[in-house]
């Protein structure tokens, strides 16, 4: 699991470093960073796609969310045991029956 949740965050890391960077100007030295090239990058993909460039950064954003929640899900599903211990166990401690005062 880790090596998938790395294999997933990785690209995720580079992407946002990049795009935070260079929307900011703040390149370095290196054109990579340059926010001439963000504009053009960004311009190519509006028009592959056909949507505004503005869009772009706010539907990745949303493919990382959803790529995030199936991910948790597929964690969850893989030690539902576990979590389901975790579970019994906050609950007889917190909402034992045994321990309420009656009146």
């Amino acid at each position: 699991m880790r090596t998938l949740f790395a294999l997933w965050a990785a690209p995720l890391l580079l992407f946002w470093g990049w795009f935070f960077l260079s929307l900011n100007d703040i390149n370095f030295g290196y054109v990579m960073l340059s926010r001439q090239l963000h504009d053009l990058v960004f311009q190519l993909y509006g028009q592959m796609l056909g949507v505004d460039p503005a869009l772009i950064p706010g539907m990745v954003a949303k493919a990382c969310v959803f790529d995030g929640l199936l991910l948790m899900a597929f964690w969850a599903f893989r030690r539902r045991k576990a979590i389901g211990g975790w579970i019994t166990t906050m609950r007889n401690r917190y909402f034992d029956q045994a321990s309420t005062p009656s009146a």
